[in-house]
Formats: C-alpha cells, structure tokens, sequence
C-alpha cells in the first residue's frame, strides 16, 4: 500500500490527469516492476535471476521440451500432432453414427426401389415388348441381388484380425498401440483400436485425413482425396475387401441402369411440371404431381451416385491391378521417391501382374469361377490366411479369360 501510494503522490509516477484523479496509471505499473528488478538485481550490470528461480526456470524448460521433443521428430510427426485432433473428432463421429449412416443407405436405396416399382414397372408392363420387358426383369432383379448380398456381407463380415496369443507366424513389427505383432500388409485402426489384416481403409464421413503406421513403425499421416462414406460402419480389409469392392461396383451399375431407363420419363416429369404456359395448362392431378416429382429425385440421385461412386469404384480397381491397397498406394509412393533418390528401383513385393492381382482378389481359380464366383452371389473366402503372402499365391499358368 505504501508503495502505491508513493508513486501516486510523486511527480515521477503516471501523468497529471492520474495524480489529479488519483487513479494508477500505465506508468506506475512500469516503474514498480523496475523497481522490483532492482531489487532483485543489484548489480545492473551481468543481472541474473537468484538461484532458485534459474533451477525452476530450467526444470520447466526440460518439462516443455520432454512434451514434444524426440530424436525421431520429423515432419510427418509434427503434421500427425496438428491434425490429431481432427482424427479424433472424426473417430468419434464414425463410432456414434456409423449405424445411422447405414441405415440411410438402406433408406435411400428403399426408397429408389419404391419408385421403380410403382412408377416405372407400371409403365414398362403397359408399353414395352415382351423381350425387352424380361430382360429388364432379369437384369434388373440380378443386380438387386447382387447389390443387397455384397452390402450385408460387406456390413457383417469381419476384415480379420492377427491373432494376440504368441506364434511363430513372421511379423514386420510390432504395433506401438496394441502391442502385438504385425504381419505385413496389417495396420492399426484408429475407430476399431485394432490392427487389421491387409487393411484397405474405414468407412468414414467424405473425404477426410488418416493416420496409419507404416512398416518401418514411422507414423505416415496422408488426406485420401477420394469419397469415402460411411457406408459400412466397419473396416474394410483381407476378409471383406472384395465385398466392398462388388458392392460399389454393382451399385454403381444399377445407379447407371436406373438413370438410363429413367431419363425419358425423367424430361416428361420435368416438362410437366413447368407452369409457364402461353394457353390454358392441360389437367394435373395430385397423383401425377406425387409420381413426377418422385421420377425426378430418383434421377437426380442415381446420377449423382453413379458419377461419385464411379471415380472411387474406377480408383480401386487401378489399385487392384497394381496389387496395392489404399494405404499401401501411399506408402508405396514415399519408399519409391526415397529409392530413386539412392538410384535405385522400387518393385512392389505384391504385385503379380494385372490378371494374376485379378485372380487373387476375386478367388479366382478356373475358368468358371468368373461366373460362378465373380457374376454370382459366393461367400468364399480370399486367397491365404491375410498373415504371409507368397510371390505366387495361385497357379504360374495363365487362365483363360
């Protein structure tokens, strides 16, 4: 108190409005804490802190520096770091509304049938011939099926797991999170908080960033650039990839079908409900309103879906062919960048060729197993186990296709 008092009443302290108004003034601040360092130093000259204050001072510079330092500290880690939050926001969300997101693919695929069913067929029994109406029929009914038996198996299939209890099976390394070891092509999901057998990726919301581990143990943070939706609400990976892979395929042809087959009652529809006339507008009934507008949002949906689930259908079959997954597209890129600098020549240990990477992923073994296996609904397994992978998994000689 009494040292506020004596910068208020001096004439070195704070301007004449503060000494008439009494007030502290920004000036008076500034002269106590000079006044406090000259205290504490004595000496102007060589001014140190006391002893205590530097130990504390330096065991909180260690304590900040243990927060973020590391030998291996590069600039993967400190990107992982920033966007660690986001992925765990993003984790969150899956977890809570991965079912919810399922069932509005089951909703929305509902509701095109509906209107196929009350708006389409009707007309296509009234006015198109006997055998362009059965193959309608049949084409139609075979890629519903297929569509509905690859997203259930796709949904409830698990994508396999290594097994926890110890065994001889060769590992690369072992997973920092969970702690066992991990065979090769294997990486830790964040959502399932386990590792996953030739994991592909997790169904999440849209385009969005992901962490995974590479071999080397070194954390790779990559942003997949395609559309990934959580459609699954579950990891896509050895046991269920070809699933996944058939259902975007056949989803993506029966959205192609119904916007073909629509597109001529879909300008109907359109034209009919423009209100512009010069004359008198013909008769509209509220039935023919309900079903216009229904023809319209099944257009503008499957053509929307066939454009957005075409790219990423398109974007695994190129990793297919190259025998890589969406992760290993990634880190596949980087080992390659860093052999060519050492003038060396990356090859990818999984990559068969073309036709064999075909075989392997779809189980095919002979030359009817491209209808029976691949045309036709089949729950056989993948080649292999998903813990070691062969140079040749399946027969050296060619399959005729």
């Amino acid at each position: 108190m009494y040292f506020t008092r004596f910068f208020i009443h001096k004439k070195v302290t704070g301007c004449s409005k503060c000494r008439m108004r009494r007030r502290w003034c920004p000036g008076s601040l500034v002269h106590l804490l000079r006044w406090m360092l000259l205290r504490l130093c004595p000496r102007r000259r060589g001014c140190q802190l006391p002893l205590w204050m530097l130990k504390i001072q330096a065991y909180l510079k260690l304590l900040l520096h243990s927060l973020y330092y590391n030998s291996l500290t590069d600039s993967n880690v400190v990107f992982d770091s920033l966007f660690e939050p986001l992925l765990w926001t993003v984790d969150y969300l899956t977890r809570s509304f991965g079912l919810v997101f399922v069932w509005m693919v089951v909703v929305l695929t509902s509701s095109i049938l509906l209107v196929a069913y009350v708006v389409l067929l009707p007309n296509a029994l009234r006015t198109y011939p006997t055998a362009w109406l059965v193959w309608h029929l049949c084409y139609g009914h075979w890629n519903l099926v297929m569509i509905v038996f690859h997203y259930y198996k796709a949904v409830k299939t698990a994508p396999g797991h290594p097994p926890a209890e110890k065994n001889d099976i060769p590992f690369v390394s072992v997973c920092k999170k969970c702690v066992i070891p991990k065979p090769a092509r294997a990486h830790h999901c964040g959502i399932c908080n386990r590792c996953i057998l030739k994991m592909d990726h997790h169904c999440r919301i849209l385009s969005h960033v992901q962490c995974v581990n590479s071999h080397s143990g070194t954390r790779v943070v990559f942003i997949l650039s395609v559309f990934h939706s959580a459609w699954l609400n579950n990891c896509v990976g050895h046991l269920n990839h070809r699933y996944f892979f058939s259902f975007c395929v056949f989803m993506t042809l029966g959205c192609i079908y119904c916007s073909l087959s629509g597109r001529i009652r879909f300008l109907a529809a359109y034209n009919a409900l423009e209100t512009d006339y010069a004359t008198p507008a013909p008769p509209y009934s509220l039935k023919e309103k309900i079903m216009d507008k229904g023809i319209i949002y099944m257009w503008v949906l499957t053509s929307t879906v066939a454009v957005v689930l075409g790219i990423l259908t398109t974007w695994h079959a190129l990793l297919i062919s190259r025998g890589e997954t969406s992760i290993e597209r990634h880190t596949n890129s980087k080992e390659k960048s860093r052999m060519k600098k050492m003038g060396q020549v990356y090859k990818n240990p999984f990559n068969y060729g073309k036709l064999h990477n075909w075989k392997v992923f779809l189980g095919v073994e002979k030359r009817s197993h491209w209808v029976t296996r691949v045309l036709l609904p089949s729950a056989h397994l993948p080649f292999g186990d998903g813990l070691t992978w062969d140079s040749y998994p399946i027969k050296k000689e060619p399959i005729l296709v």
